[in-house]
């Protein structure tokens, strides 16, 4: 009888009653207001404008607006590239430079570190949930999602992808071929044959990964048709959903064809290609990540430019702009389900990740898609993308207590995420500037 009193007095002790001026429902878009929200442990219990607060400690937060915790379904966490001299672009890709010293130059275990300081950013700019999709050794990431859910460090709760399966070759085609296998076994997993692909998937999963992600690309000796009929396969046996790097249209259609779940990026997706995506069940993961001139700013923030470089910077945004708002448009006409990922690995003076992660939100409503379908894309949509929808994404009794609250209107400016004010995951305080 006493252990069953003190089972009741500690459950009661761990009810919470979250009062706020609106909660934001992002699959209705509508709002209730007053909003209560009452949390038992990690779960919410009920949902309502006016709730009982008996037996419960209470947060008020005024009139700020609720909303489910943020999904970042494309990160990078164990990467903080820097941009390199402009007298070394030439010679390489913008990313490779950073990305190789990211391997070869640092231990696994400083970038673990690296890695627990993102993902801690990530969460206090209202991050609840990362997919990490590859960059992060051979299982940095496995690692840094044990060590969040332990509670050894604060972090998201993370879905993890492990290395990534890549074409031979993989990102570091320019490398000294007498120190390249070491380097890129730290990195890639690489794919020439539907065997290759099948053992790659379960290295991975040996590694107890949550995810596949696949390099899918249009060079005439990439990962074909067959090859990832193969990975998708395995990675299905396992339970494992497949996410394909796939930017052009031909790489596209190879991740189509392949029966990925999710193609990540898809800029040069044709109006064909969505509505095959949309017939098949396909997601769409954009990243906008270089929208609205940020690559223009990072250059600005980290180098030394010329005057022909500085100018042509100028106009980026200008001339890119029509481009992105155009796919924005094709995306929504088609109907095709999608998501939102920042794919933020990069170093950017005074910025946090969660920060640089969150910027997409505003420019993706500067190319023109309303306020409304940004919200979704990084809560609802984003959580049946990850096969999560039973846990996270809404705030609905029976999901994790995963909440974040902002003072203003979303719906009226999404830029509002810009200036979360209020962090839960799991029923736990993260930040509370109220």
């Amino acid at each position: 009888m006493f252990a069953l009193i003190v089972s009741i007095a500690l459950l009661a002790q761990s009810a919470v009653l979250i009062k706020a001026g609106r909660l934001l429902d992002p699959r209705s878009g509508n709002t209730i207001s007053p909003a209560a929200v009452r949390i038992e442990g990690d779960k919410i219990k009920e949902v309502g404008s006016k709730l009982s607060a008996a037996g419960a400690s209470i947060i008020d937060l005024g009139g700020a607006t609720l909303m489910p915790g943020l999904i970042e379904s494309h990160a990078h966490l164990l990467l903080n590239v820097s941009v390199p001299a402009q007298a070394e672009m030439p010679r390489y890709t913008i990313f490779q430079p950073g990305l190789l010293l990211a391997v070869a130059a640092r231990s696994p275990a400083e970038r673990v570190l690296l890695g627990a300081q993102m993902a801690r950013e990530d969460l206090e700019s209202g991050f609840t949930t990362v997919r990490n999709l590859g960059h992060s050794g051979i299982d940095g990431d496995v690692a840094l999602r044990d060590a969040i859910e332990a509670g050894r460090v604060p972090g998201p709760r993370i879905l993890a992808a492990g290395r990534k399966l890549t074409p031979i070759g993989g990102y570091f085609q320019s490398m000294n071929p007498a120190t390249a296998t070491p380097i890129l076994e730290q990195e890639f997993l690489q794919v020439a044959t539907a065997d290759d692909g099948r053992r790659a998937v379960d290295t991975n999963v040996f590694y107890n990964v949550d995810v596949i992600k696949v390099v899918v690309d249009d060079d005439g000796h990439g990962i074909t048709p067959s090859i990832l009929r193969a990975i998708v396969d395995e990675a299905h046996l396992a339970h494992k959903k497949v996410a394909a790097h796939a930017a052009t249209k031909i790489a596209i259609q190879t991740a189509i064809d392949g029966g990925v779940d999710s193609i990540e990026h898809g800029n040069g997706s044709t109006d064909e290609q969505l509505q095959s995506m949309r017939e098949k069940g396909i997601f769409l993961d954009l990243t906008p990540t270089f929208y609205d001139g940020f690559l223009a700013q990072m250059f600005e923030s980290e180098i030394v430019l010329s005057g022909e470089l500085k100018s042509t910077m100028a106009d980026l945004p200008q001339r890119r702009l029509p481009r992105d708002r155009e796919l924005v448009q094709r995306i929504s006409r088609s109907g095709v389900r999608f998501a939102v990922g920042s794919d933020m690995c990069w170093f950017y003076p005074g910025k946090t990740r969660g920060e640089l992660s969150a910027r997409v939100f505003p420019a993706l409503q500067h190319a023109g898609m309303p306020a409304l379908d940004v919200i979704r894309a990084v809560t609802t949509s984003a959580a049946q993308m990850l096969g999560w929808e039973d846990r996270i994404g809404a705030v609905e009794p029976g999901k994790l207590a995963d909440l974040v609250a902002v003072t203003g209107n979303p719906l009226a400016d999404v830029s509002e995420l810009l200036r979360i004010r209020f962090v839960m995951k799991s029923g736990k305080v993260i930040r509370n500037d109220y």
